[in-house]
């Protein structure tokens, strides 16, 4: 008989630990989008230095969350679900408010949130049938990399709409293209591919 493949390349032990320092990290994240809105809106809608550290930090945080996961080797059921939820609150937050201020459009926000809604609910539907939540592909973390680069562009340099321009179509695509891996990703699992 031949052996299930594993989708991530190779098994990696999996924790159910809560209390990591990468989870920290990761929900430490969720609380920086309230006080960079709050500063900027009251700031008449100009950048300081605050605000620019609280965005560095969250940028950031998403790489270190992971790189501290695999160093301290807490690689745990609760961190694959609290990094996405962590990403996607965070945008969100900040999404709707660069549209409420009118630098980013509606129907931006529209597709990103429809796309990340049909990621979390497959991802739900795998969890319920698995009991564990399957890891992000690459091109997931690529695709949150270009909506910060994007979101950045406008909040930061409102004025430079062909650079927004360029980072929207880099956003749009690899939204596109990350879906379509999300969804080969939960074809393989429902074949009965092994993931971690």
């Amino acid at each position: 008989m031949e052996k299930t493949k594993n989708i991530d390349g190779k098994k990696i032990q999996v924790k159910q630990t809560l209390f990591t320092w990468s989870n920290l990290i990761s929900l430490s994240r969720v609380f920086i989008a309230v006080p960079v809105i709050y500063i900027h809106y009251q700031n008449g809608q100009q950048v300081n230095g605050i605000v620019t550290v609280l965005i560095i930090y969250a940028f950031l945080s998403d790489y270190l969350d992971g790189f501290v996961a695999r160093k301290l080797d807490e690689i745990s059921e609760w961190g694959k679900i609290l990094d996405p939820i962590a990403d996607k609150l965070s945008a969100f937050l900040l999404f709707v408010y660069t549209v409420y201020i009118g630098l980013i459009p509606l129907w931006f926000l529209i597709i990103e949130v429809a796309r990340d809604a049909l990621i979390l609910c497959g991802s739900a539907y795998i969890k319920s049938k698995h009991e564990k939540v399957a890891m992000a592909v690459m091109s997931g973390k690529w695709s949150v990399n270009a909506l910060a680069a994007y979101w950045m562009s406008a909040f930061f340099f409102p004025e430079l709409i062909n650079v927004q321009y360029f980072f929207m179509g880099i956003s749009l695509t690899l939204m596109f293209l990350s879906l379509i891996d999300y969804f080969q990703r939960f074809l393989e699992i429902q074949k009965g591919a092994e993931f971690n």
